[in-house]
């Protein structure tokens, strides 16, 4: 699963063919997680929503089930594009639908209208160093993104996304060597403190080290 990094819980202004389950009556979501592969977004949702009492959704899942294919095959198939569309739909639906915890694929937060989305929501960036992303998931897994000299488009991919994630983050949870319950326990406490206003949400993020959580 994710482990513990540099930086621990801080608190800011899953994969392809998991499951998705049935959300309660609607939106928004209670805990939005995000970041990149590795990061251990499924392990830590399931958990996540074992300990609130609900139920656990992946939006890559919800887009397999759509196209009725595995995520690469959309990639080999339609191309990217396609799939940001699928992508984009997804969350939408997810986070007017699904009261429970949610989970977004790494590059969701590239398109502008899903950051716009997720503004004011509990979002919470889980994030990986390249070492314990690759010890988890393995590089050589079926990505598309990272078929071609993975562990250098996986640097190049967080240079481009890290800065989104922590733009929609209301808390950045180091993950690298923590166990899945470690992390669920340090969103939550991220999570209890007060949510930052609007006008803030610009702010550098506020970092807690790993050493600082009840770890």
């Amino acid at each position: 699963m994710t482990g513990q990094g540099a930086a621990g819980a801080r608190s800011t202004s899953g994969g392809p063919g998991a499951r998705a389950e049935s959300g309660g009556p609607g939106g928004p979501p209670v805990v939005v997680l995000v970041g990149p592969p590795g990061a251990g977004k499924t392990t830590v949702g399931r958990l996540l929503a074992d300990r609130l009492g609900g139920s656990y959704r992946d939006t890559d899942a919800d887009i397999e089930a759509v196209a009725g294919k595995p995520i690469p095959e959309i990639f080999l198939d339609e191309g990217e594009p396609y799939f940001r569309d699928l992508e984009r739909a997804a969350v939408r639906d997810a986070v007017a639908g699904h009261h429970g915890v949610l989970s977004l694929g790494g590059g969701a937060i590239m398109d502008e209208g899903t950051r716009a989305l997720l503004a004011g929501l509990p979002v919470v960036f889980l994030d990986v160093g390249l070492h314990d992303a690759v010890r988890r998931v393995g590089l050589d897994a079926p990505r598309p993104l990272l078929a071609v000299n993975p562990r250098q488009r996986w640097r190049e991919l967080m240079e481009q996304r890290r800065p989104l994630y922590e733009q929609v983050a209301r808390a950045v949870v180091a993950t690298d060597d923590r166990t899945p319950q470690d992390v669920a326990e340090a969103v939550l406490d991220a999570l209890r403190g007060p949510a930052p206003a609007a006008a803030d949400r610009s702010a550098a993020p506020h970092r807690t080290d790993p050493k600082d959580a009840d770890v």
